[in-house]
């Protein structure tokens, strides 16, 4: 077994070599990318995707309501429901930010979870929607197993989607484990908000109002906006509009399409109001806001990630 403080810089010269240029790089498997930034980024809204964030170098923080969530080297994310918030992060050309984001597999997941409480029995933690926990020795030395396989084509291939399966295993049952899992099992009120999060997802185009969410959830109205948020910190209507500007956001990076068709396109009847309210939101016009985007991300817009939504 590598030590922690070796086990650190190997980690830190692979990603080296998985994320030459700034913004985010592809992998071998589709679920995982590899994130680097050369420069420290301020308070910018997100809206971040389920998934795993696990970095090498550098630190991000995110803010959600009054709460601060810090991951580093020493401590990595992970988000079982879509949640918008703030992040910065600290980097620089000499020290850059270096990450591994997993989109979560919901189907591994689930295998996962159904064995764990198997053996360990059903989980009685409290769902959380994300959470920030410390890198144990098991799971610093699995990312470090999986980086190195990720640097050879033929184990990235075949030996990859396993060692992506132990890192799922080690945060499951890790510290925080039973939060995501509780999380994902999707019981009581939490489940219940996450279904309605799930139509806010898929059908943020139509004209969702709160009575519409509130029976998808199978609550009172009432109920439903308090559990919502607990849940996102964000009221059901902040929550969606939150969602169509940054669907609106990540369609002008990918496509070029104007704002005024961007509006239309997530749900606005007004490109005006969308204009006013984008600004707002990201504080700056949509057009700025594009341009920022592909000059901070050295992303062009054809090539942005599905998943660029959430700004990880």
């Amino acid at each position: 077994m590598v030590s922690g403080a070796d086990c650190a810089q190997r980690m830190i010269r692979l990603m080296e070599q998985l994320a030459p240029l700034e913004g985010y790089n592809l992998s071998p498997l589709d679920d995982v990318r590899f994130l680097r930034s050369n420069r420290p980024l301020a308070r910018t809204p997100v809206l971040y995707e389920p998934g795993i964030v696990i970095l090498c170098q550098g630190r991000k923080r995110g803010y959600l309501g009054e709460e601060v969530y810090i991951y580093d080297a020493q401590q990595y994310l992970v988000v079982s429901v879509p949640v918008p918030f703030t992040m910065e992060t600290d980097a620089s050309e000499d020290e850059p930010m270096l990450a591994v984001y997993m989109q979560l597999d919901f189907k591994m997941a689930g295998e996962l979870i159904l064995e764990i409480d198997r053996t360990l029995g059903p989980t009685s933690s409290r769902p959380k929607g994300m959470y920030s926990s410390p890198m144990d020795d098991g799971l610093r030395q699995s990312t470090l197993r999986f980086l190195e396989a990720m640097t050879l084509p033929v184990e990235a291939k075949i030996l990859g989607p396993s060692l992506v399966r132990e890192i799922y295993y080690r945060i499951l049952a890790g510290e925080q484990g039973g939060s995501m899992r509780a999380a994902l099992g999707q019981k009581g009120h939490f489940g219940k908000v996450t279904r309605a999060i799930r139509k806010i997802h898929s059908c943020y185009q139509e004209q969702l109002n709160i009575e519409a969410l509130a029976q998808e959830a199978s609550m009172s109205v009432a109920n439903f906006h308090l559990h919502f948020r607990k849940v996102t910190d964000s009221s059901p209507m902040q929550y969606l509009k939150s969602t169509r500007l940054h669907q609106a956001r990540l369609l002008m990076l990918r496509t070029d399409v104007t704002a005024a068709a961007a509006a239309f396109d997530v749900g606005y009847e007004s490109p005006s109001q969308f204009s006013r309210e984008f600004k707002r939101f990201f504080g700056r016009t949509p057009h700025a806001e594009i341009e920022w985007m592909k000059a901070t991300y050295a992303l062009p817009a054809s090539n942005a990630p599905s998943n660029f939504v959430s700004s990880h």
